[in-house]
């Protein structure tokens, strides 16, 4: 088994040792860091609610959300409507698709060529994720040129949850909409459908040189809104009143966190936060996340004036960040995007 294992692994470590071999070691954590990490339950809201007969128990469960989303940028949604089975089987079909060779991963164009491992403009062990994803585009999972290679039921096991996961992403993000006076019976987001949204298939290897290490780098979501469905293993953490928090698992719950978009679309009000993966020494971790997102021509909008952001479409905002990933090592976001003179409150 450690021979099939090391097969199918992606060379992090070889990626680790050459960042220190170019004596690029790991930088002093900051601040925030060196402080002890809180595990705690995000605050838990029932999506049966909004089905309610009863209009009380509709707005206190939309004034839930919205409040979740203000102070905490992240929450957990039960009565979610996608089934224990499918994200079960969900997950077998990771384990096979992660099984396979790292060449055939890599080279051989399984799922639209959308696999991705590490940090490839990384040059620190800061900047190293230890991790490997398929990054899938909705739009490719029913296309021809999407190959699932031997894994015959991938393909229609990733539809299956990317629908299920649209519907959640849909009613939530409706709800907080509404809950900033957007009009019903209007497109939310403005050029949002089943083609222009993403789903990543997460593995975080075992790390022998954790808990220094990152499974994935801190970082905002730069889509409107993500559903997460993790395992039992835990490490995702997230940034709140200046401090790492740890985010306890829960079975029956998906995790729902607030992407750059709609902190924008929301004149702040809405807080995209940053969040980090920490390895794991003894076990992997497996999760998949559904992206919200538009099309690439889409203006992000607002939801009234007057707007702390310029004028921006989701293709410009995309753009933007890889070029300063690409020149800078680190994602800015959206100060780029502020108006002159206005102020970065509540901006990371």
């Amino acid at each position: 088994m450690p021979a099939l294992a090391d097969q199918a692994d992606p060379p992090l470590a070889d990626s680790y040792r050459a960042l220190l071999r170019a004596g690029n070691c790991i930088a002093p954590a900051p601040a925030t860091e060196s402080l002890a990490v809180l595990e705690q339950d995000l605050p838990m809201i029932d999506l049966q609610g909004l089905a309610s007969g009863d209009a009380r128990e509709r707005k206190a469960c939309a004034d839930a959300m919205a409040r979740a989303a203000s102070e905490w940028g992240f929450f957990q949604v039960t009565g979610h409507g996608v089934g224990r089975e499918l994200l079960e089987e969900m997950r077998r079909e990771q384990v096979r698709l992660f099984r396979l060779p790292f060449d055939a991963k890599e080279k051989a164009g399984l799922l639209n060529g959308s696999y991705r491992w590490g940090n490839p403009t990384a040059t620190s062990l800061r900047q190293l994720s230890w991790s490997e994803a398929f990054h899938v585009p909705l739009a490719s999972i029913s296309g021809e040129d999407c190959d699932c290679g031997k894994l015959c039921s991938l393909r229609g096991v990733m539809q299956e949850v990317a629908d299920a996961m649209s519907r959640v992403a849909d009613t939530v993000a409706w709800a907080l909409a509404e809950s900033l006076g957007h009009r019903a019976g209007s497109a939310f987001p403005a050029g949002c459908d089943g083609t222009t949204c993403f789903l990543r298939l997460n593995r975080y290897p075992a790390c022998p040189f954790a808990p220094d290490t990152f499974g994935l780098v801190p970082h905002t979501d730069s889509d409107f809104l993500t559903i997460l469905c993790q395992d039992q293993v835990g490490g995702l953490q997230l940034m709140k009143d200046s401090r790492w928090v740890s985010v306890k698992p829960r079975a029956d719950a998906l995790i729902v966190n607030i992407g750059d978009l709609f902190q924008a679309w929301s004149n702040n009000r809405y807080k995209s936060v940053e969040h980090k993966v920490v390895a794991n020494s003894k076990a992997e971790r497996f999760s998949v996340a559904y992206f919200l997102c538009p099309s690439y021509d889409s203006p992000v909008g607002t939801c009234g004036q007057p707007s702390p952001y310029r004028p921006f479409t989701f293709g410009e905002y995309r753009s933007r960040v890889q070029d300063d990933v690409k020149r800078t090592g680190k994602k800015i976001g959206l100060p780029n995007f502020l108006k002159p003179s206005t102020p970065v409150d509540g901006l990371k």
